[in-house]
């Protein structure tokens, strides 16, 4: 399994598993939510469900323990808890297993095709004259979801609706740019989140963005959580190039499906099409099979840099350039190649944005030219350096709530004080003379316990009287 197909299915995982059993009652009634829960789990969970899917009877917790050898028992256990927490295995009593009958009866349906209702979609039954192919599907679903990279960048090459910049600025990767003294809510720009999301693969993206669309959704917009998801799994097993009708949709999932059109998911030729197609980045959703919604050549690296700043980078995307723009001093653009500088004040914006210098080294890296993989360490160490030294220059102040001891009686109490906090990291800063020590937020609980123990050893009160050591805490900016 790829690393970003794991971190997408814990992603949702730990979505689901936040939701009360009533919930999952509910979402399993639909085969096509069944099996995408199926595909979510991990292998051994998924031997489990398999060997339990046909059983009538509670088996028993020993019975279930022998299917696998003693060295992967721990990998049985905590396929059994996430099982239990989906809601799909669960314990009766203290030696039996048993299956959510609600989930065995349809997924039963899912892999047989029973069932009577439209849970895998209901293809269009009329001849499209408009009809589109996959092709279209993949160069539409490529260019909405770099309209929207586009739009987090700061650089929008259409009007989006405001339901997808407020999900941006909800999901954490847009902020309100406060630095212009505009309040308008068009004003927005991207932070540090919002940078090192463009670093992930695009199905990390599309399920960071769904899953607090299905925050939002249940949150703000009163929307049945229920629908979503059994809307969301069910185009996840539905066939890239097939039409389907929007008739069998309920009210809640037309809604869905109009506003994640925006974003590559769905293409539907007018807001009142009697059908929709889904496009990769839909039908991949619970399968893991890789999304064309970016172009190919976009994989290999196009960037140059050189000991002296120069970047050269051979491009022709206007995304990429505008991601490049955001921590770089653009100089000249050529057909298939822009050339630019980083510049002290380039890097300085970037950070006042949030962007890291890790985040731009990390960027640069991993669009580094073929011919800058030849040698190692890739990035000349003059320009990683440097970056680097711009950020410490910003960050020569650092804010942390923090709590001050002083008023020590004697040497004695304030050297062991120090001498127990130290260890750990929890002191700030302290000056011996003056007897005064400042110890972290974190560190403060455990400071102060140890100072009542040793308060109460002495038979003096937890709580320290006259002339005892005391704790204030330090106002934070």
């Amino acid at each position: 399994m790829s690393d970003s197909l794991a971190t997408v299915k814990n992603s949702i995982q730990e979505y689901l598993e936040t939701l009360p059993k009533q919930t999952f009652d509910k979402l399993y009634t639909q085969p096509a939510t069944c099996l995408a829960a199926l595909r979510l789990l991990p292998p051994v969970a998924k031997q489990i469900v398999m060997r339990l899917l046909y059983t009538q009877r509670p088996v028993l917790k020993a019975d279930v323990e022998a299917w696998c050898f003693q060295e992967h028992r721990s990998d049985l256990r905590d396929s059994l808890k996430k099982l239990a927490k989906m809601n799909i295995c669960t314990e009766t009593g203290s030696e039996h297993l048993q299956i959510n009958r609600i989930f065995q009866e349809n997924m039963h349906n899912a892999l047989v095709g029973g069932g009577t209702h439209a849970s895998f979609g209901k293809p269009a039954d009329t001849q499209d004259k408009y009809e589109v192919d996959i092709p279209f599907l993949d160069r539409y679903a490529s260019e909405a979801w770099e309209a929207v990279l586009h739009y987090l960048v700061g650089t929008p090459t259409e009007k989006r609706p405001k339901a997808v910049g407020r999900l941006l600025v909800a999901s954490g990767l847009q902020e309100q740019d406060g630095r212009s003294g505009v309040t308008d809510d068009e004003r927005t720009m991207i932070t540090s989140k919002g940078f090192q999301f463009l670093l992930l693969d695009v199905n990390v993206q599309v399920w960071s963005l769904l899953l607090q669309y299905l925050e939002l959704a249940e949150r703000q917009l009163q929307m049945d959580i229920v629908e979503v998801l059994n809307f969301l799994f069910q185009v996840g097993s539905l066939e890239l190039g097939q039409s389907y009708s929007i008739d069998p949709l309920t009210d809640t999932q037309k809604m869905v499906l109009e506003d994640l059109k925006w974003f590559g998911l769905f293409y539907q030729r007018k807001k009142k099409s009697s059908r929709f197609y889904p496009t990769r980045m839909a039908t991949s959703l619970t399968s893991g099979s890789m999304i064309a919604a970016r172009k190919p050549e976009e994989g290999h690296g196009y960037i140059i840099v050189e000991t002296n700043y120069r970047i050269y980078a051979y491009t022709e995307s206007p995304l990429q350039i505008a991601i490049l723009s955001l921590f770089v001093s653009l100089q000249a653009r050529f057909q298939n190649m822009v050339v630019g500088l980083i510049t002290r004040d380039g890097v300085r914006d970037a950070l006042a944005k949030g962007i890291t210098a890790d985040q731009i080294i990390t960027y640069l890296t991993a669009h580094a030219h073929p011919e800058m993989r030849k040698q190692s360490p890739i990035l000349p160490e003059t320009v990683v350096d440097q970056i680097r030294l711009w950020e410490m220059e910003r960050n020569r102040l650092r804010v942390s709530r923090a709590y001050m001891y002083n008023d020590f009686p004697d040497i004695q109490e304030y050297k062991q004080l120090s001498d127990y906090a130290e260890p750990f990291g929890a002191i700030l800063w302290k000056n011996d003379k003056k007897r005064i020590l400042v110890v972290t937020e974190e560190g403060h609980e455990q400071v102060k316990a140890f100072k009542k123990r040793k308060q109460a050893a002495k038979g003096i009160p937890g709580s320290g009287g006259h002339g005892r050591a005391q704790a204030s805490p330090l106002p934070s900016r």
